[in-house]
């Protein structure tokens, strides 16, 4: 006759009981923590994008009509201002392109630029150390040029194949297409930091 199984040997031990506790409660605890965690990562990447788009935009450059200040794939950082001045870097829309060139000339500015290339400001040269080979580029302006109310005229460091403001293809920019001024520039690491110069006129 077989032995029958005794209902008190099919019950678990104390031990065991415990320990499925403590296994329920650490599967609660780490499935809270999972959670907390998913949400804290999905606030700060909102915030970012939140900040990123209303404040600091961040682009990647693409092209060398800014070289040497900004190069191919450099990652910038801008800053939304209203406020300008000669040798700010800007970017704005045209053409549903975004572009980064630096400011020459404000509202009421007039400019010149001779046939080797010089800028005058308001009759004044300007010293730019920013520029390695000068160049009148594409340039079909009538000179002396009057920066319009409410408009920037923005040129890339590129002279030679740089399309700005000196062609009436772009002209001058109103205040409505600009993005921003670039803050500084986070990639390549090595070259981290701010990249706007302020050329001196003579």
């Amino acid at each position: 006759m077989a032995n029958q199984t005794r209902q008190s040997d099919l019950l678990p031990t104390m031990e065991q009981v415990e320990e499925e506790r403590r296994r329920i409660r650490y599967r609660a605890a780490y499935r809270r923590a999972l959670f907390e965690t998913v949400e804290v990562l999905l606030l700060v990447a909102a915030a970012a994008v939140l900040i990123s788009t209303l404040f600091l935009p961040v682009l990647q450059i693409s092209g060398n009509s800014m070289e040497p200040t900004l190069s191919n794939n450099d990652i910038i950082v801008l800053v939304k201002t209203d406020h300008f001045q000669t040798g700010d870097l800007c970017s704005f829309s045209w053409n549903n392109r975004t572009l980064i060139k630096r400011v020459i000339g404000v509202s009421g500015d007039w400019i010149e630029i001779g046939a080797d290339g010089t800028i005058y400001l308001n009759k004044e040269p300007l010293d730019e150390p920013y520029v390695t080979d000068k160049s009148l580029g594409e340039c079909d302006l009538k000179f002396p040029y009057q920066v319009p109310e409410g408009a920037l005229f923005l040129v890339g460091d590129h002279r030679e194949t740089s399309i700005d403001s000196r062609s009436t293809v772009i002209g001058s920019v109103s205040r409505e297409q600009v993005i921003g001024r670039v803050l500084f520039r986070v990639w390549p690491l090595s070259r981290f930091g701010s990249v706007n110069e302020h050329p001196a006129q003579g």
